[in-house]
């Protein structure tokens, strides 16, 4: 199990690659590791994920209270939906939060990633719901994603962004970016006349070969 100084930098690691990918501008999106059963890592609100150091990670409780925050940095105004998820989802070690393009711009137009359109999305995704729209930094957001966590890994965000989380936080980061890889090629293939769709057989061949590789978190294959 890594440090904290090391789980601090691969925040900043994963925060660099977020931003250097354009899944997040200015200071948009946040990160956090779950350390302990009631402490949290997470990325400061205010400042650039591209940017970030370790000295800047702060630490709350599962109530959002600040255990630890080097001055002058406070924690992300969005750890409530954060700390949500860890609530629901005891398995869940790490959760992302970002501004992909192609995949906020499915969420704006209010369209959920429901096409089966390539195994390797249905395998990991299976579909991607929208979470109705909530205000940044209340309740409102938390409560919209409660009801899609025991059956997805990833959700949009209506006109916001998309979440998504893990048993580490590589793989809650590799969950955004199938996600918007996702987006973009269904985008693309839209353009072209529309996806040629996998049919309903060959989507359940995929969800049984999704349960012999052993992989883990929740997916709409299981319901």
């Amino acid at each position: 199990m890594l440090g904290e100084y090391d789980v601090k930098k691969q925040i900043c690691d994963i925060g660099k690659r977020i931003y250097d990918k354009g899944m997040v501008a200015a200071n948009d999106g946040n990160i956090s590791v779950k350390m302990a059963a009631n402490e949290f890592l997470c990325t400061p609100t205010g400042v650039s994920k591209g940017f970030m150091t370790p000295d800047m990670i702060c630490k709350v409780d599962i109530n959002g209270k600040v255990l630890e925050a080097g001055q002058p940095y406070k924690p992300s105004s969005e750890i409530k939906m954060h700390l949500r998820v860890y609530k629901k989802r005891p398995d869940v070690t790490s959760v992302v939060h970002a501004h992909p393009m192609y995949a906020t711009a499915f969420a704006v137009a209010g369209m959920p990633l429901t096409q089966p359109i390539m195994p390797e999305a249905v395998i990991l995704l299976g579909c991607v719901p929208i979470a109705e729209y909530g205000t940044p930094s209340t309740e409102e957001i938390p409560d919209a994603v409660e009801k899609y966590l025991q059956n997805y890994d990833a959700v949009l965000l209506a006109n916001h962004g998309a979440l998504s989380y893990g048993d580490s936080l590589i793989n809650a980061y590799y969950k955004m970016e199938s996600l918007e890889f996702y987006a973009q090629l269904l985008f693309i293939a839209k353009q072209l006349g529309g996806p040629k769709e996998l049919t309903r057989d060959q989507v359940q061949t995929l969800y049984n070969l999704r349960s012999s590789f052993g992989l883990t978190g929740k997916h709409p294959a299981n319901l």
